[in-house]
């Protein structure tokens, strides 16, 4: 199976400790790209390393386990995978790739029939003393990142969803709507809502 030779089994600590090992390494997408669709393991190998934080991140919010997010966010990988030779060149990889991510995320809610919530703790987890902090971590600090939680949570799922990718994952608003698969223009009404809401529940 092609995720054995390049997609290891890692812990969440782990997840996040491989993207900020590369951070600052110049890294041709496009080449690796091309190179994976010929079939290049360690050329996918290279992606998976660049990716694979931000892709548990993803999931996490949407799944609301670290159990189910790093499956989730290794099962994308895979998927991604087999489905490079439709990957459209030039294209932007890593919204194509959290789509299939996030999808693999949120088919893991249903299942578990969870209404996922923001944990604090688990936000501000770090499992490895080097790893960067997450987007996340940064945001949600301190005891007012408890009342920030508790507002978050008390949003409407679609909402919590896009606030969450947008603030708490830091993906760009069309990131946030390919990774939901959503019109940009939905991703800006529920952002617009959902700020609002926050403010009148956090104030």
């Amino acid at each position: 199976m092609v995720a054995s030779g390049v997609i290891p089994r890692r812990n969440v600590g782990a997840a996040i400790g491989v993207e900020a090992s590369v951070v600052g390494r110049p890294l041709d997408e496009d080449d690796l790209i091309r190179r994976a669709q010929r079939g290049d393991k360690d050329a996918y190998g290279e992606l998976v390393h660049a990716y694979q934080g931000i892709a548990f991140r993803t999931a996490y919010v949407l799944a609301g386990s670290a159990a189910d997010a790093e499956e989730a966010a290794q099962d994308g990988f895979v998927k991604a995978w087999r489905a490079l030779g439709r990957f459209r060149a030039g294209a932007p990889f890593r919204p194509w790739l959290l789509r299939i991510v996030a999808n693999e995320a949120r088919n893991r809610r249903r299942s578990a029939g969870r209404r996922v919530q923001l944990s604090v703790r688990a936000a501000a987890e770090q499992a490895s003393g080097d790893a960067a902090p997450s987007p996340e971590t940064v945001v949600v600090s301190g005891e007012r990142s408890r009342a920030l939680i508790a507002a978050v949570n008390e949003l409407p799922e679609d909402q919590r969803s896009v606030i969450s990718l947008r603030y708490f994952v830091g993906l760009s608003e069309q990131e946030v709507a390919e990774a939901l698969e959503l019109p940009a223009g939905t991703v800006k009404s529920r952002t617009s809502r959902a700020l609002e809401r926050l403010r009148e529940l956090y104030d």
